[in-house]
């Protein structure tokens, strides 16, 4: 059976309505960087969507052709992550979505490395007729947040932003943000077959003690 991180790390992809502090262990990432707003039809953060899920899907079928990877074990391709911030650096403002700096992400099973992503490129390239130089292999060790699963259309997570915030500064945290600790998104739904008041999103704020 394939390994489904959704269902194997809940505590990374279940989170409860309600704000609580976890401490996120380090993984590793196909990632593509860009900016601009995403919901630009044929925009750059469509097409690295399309990029990461064209190598994902190209490193789980290798089980059925001539390449093996070390140590593989089937899996489901886990969930599109994101990562935000403007490009003065701040924290992403929704009315300003033309001004995103973004990071698309797509977790790794922890057999990939570098040299099998570079097997995987030139693999997707040679099938897809694509160019997906732009993938890179990243590795992000998140540490202490506030997580919260926000239930709703993206244009209402400030609102549960703020809950966040208050749950932080009740609990002796601080917002920490830098330029490698940034408003982390997970996307459990699809936006192109669910309706937008039933859309799960992961946030998380990275946090500090006091």
């Amino acid at each position: 059976m394939a390994y489904d991180y959704k269902k194997e790390e809940k505590a990374l992809y279940q989170p409860k309505t309600t704000p609580s502090a976890i401490e996120i262990p380090p993984m590793n990432f196909l990632a593509v960087r860009g900016q601009g707003d995403p919901n630009q039809e044929g925009g750059a953060y469509k097409t690295a969507v399309g990029l990461l899920f064209g190598l994902a899907y190209t490193i789980k079928m290798s089980k059925k052709g001539d390449h093996a990877i070390p140590g593989y074990f089937d899996f489901v391709v886990p969930p599109l992550e994101g990562l935000w911030w403007q490009e003065d650096g701040s924290v992403p403002n929704l009315t300003q979505k033309q001004s995103f700096q973004w990071i698309a992400l797509l977790r790794l099973p922890e057999f990939v490395t570098p040299a099998e992503l570079d097997w995987a490129r030139a693999e997707a390239r040679a099938k897809k007729k694509s160019d997906f130089s732009p993938v890179e292999f990243f590795s992000y060790h998140e540490g202490l947040c506030v997580q919260c699963m926000h239930q709703g259309p993206y244009d209402s997570e400030p609102a549960t932003m703020a809950a966040m915030l208050d749950f932080a500064q009740g609990n002796g945290y601080v917002p920490d943000y830098s330029e490698s600790r940034l408003h982390h998104e997970l996307y459990l739904s699809d936006p192109n077959k669910c309706a937008p008041e039933r859309l799960r999103t992961i946030l998380r704020l990275p946090v500090r003690r006091k």
